[in-house]
């Protein structure tokens, strides 16, 4: 009798243990309505995209490439965006047009120093792909952050080059258009889906 007294016992101090507490370190805002309680609580937004389907092997690997390649250059368009704000300010507070370049010349020189290698072994379609995600980030064209910062001839210049790789540096991004794809892909990778 004893033994079974020291097991209920047990039971009950194990599960007092592990009954769960409410948490009271948020508040949250309720409505008692006919004797129910609706709490509004925030929750973290669900994106729902419809299955893709492909037609064949060939279009699915073409799409996983897809997906990788985006994968690869995100980051770098993310570190364009932060950069931006943090070097606008700057930029914007140098009255002498010398002193705007001397800090351009030093943020290039420096990027250059970090991504050179890694840039050598990217694709035109890496390319294409990173100008595209810059104006996501940004909310503004590579011609437009060209010619803000290094001057309209370079944006000229930089925009013949380009051309001359079937890629527009004016050319917008749209995402309920032409760029569907991408901004499905960089979502998925925001939430953690990728």
């Amino acid at each position: 009798m004893g033994k079974l007294l020291f097991i209920f016992a047990g039971l009950l101090l194990a599960g007092s243990v592990w009954a769960q507490q409410p948490d009271s370190s948020k508040a949250m805002l309720g409505l008692i309505q006919n004797g129910d309680t609706i709490v509004f609580k925030n929750i973290k937004e669900v994106v729902v995209f419809p299955e893709r389907e492909f037609k064949n092997k060939r279009e699915y690997r073409r799409y996983s490439r897809y997906i990788e390649k985006v994968k690869k250059v995100y980051p770098l368009a993310v570190e364009a965006r932060e950069l931006l704000k943090e070097y606008q300010p700057k930029y914007d507070a140098l009255e002498d047009r010398g002193d705007q370049r001397k800090l351009m010349k030093n943020l290039e020189k420096q990027l250059l120093d970090k991504h050179k290698e890694e840039l050598k072994k990217w694709s035109i379609s890496d390319g294409r792909i990173l100008l595209k995600l810059i104006n996501r980030e940004t909310e503004r064209t590579p011609y437009s952050l060209i010619q803000d910062f290094r001057g309209g001839f370079s944006a000229v210049f930089w925009q013949g080059i380009a051309k001359l790789f079937k890629n527009d540096l004016k050319a917008g991004y749209e995402p309920d258009d032409e760029d569907k794809m991408l901004e499905e892909i960089v979502t998925l990778i925001e939430l953690g889906y990728l």
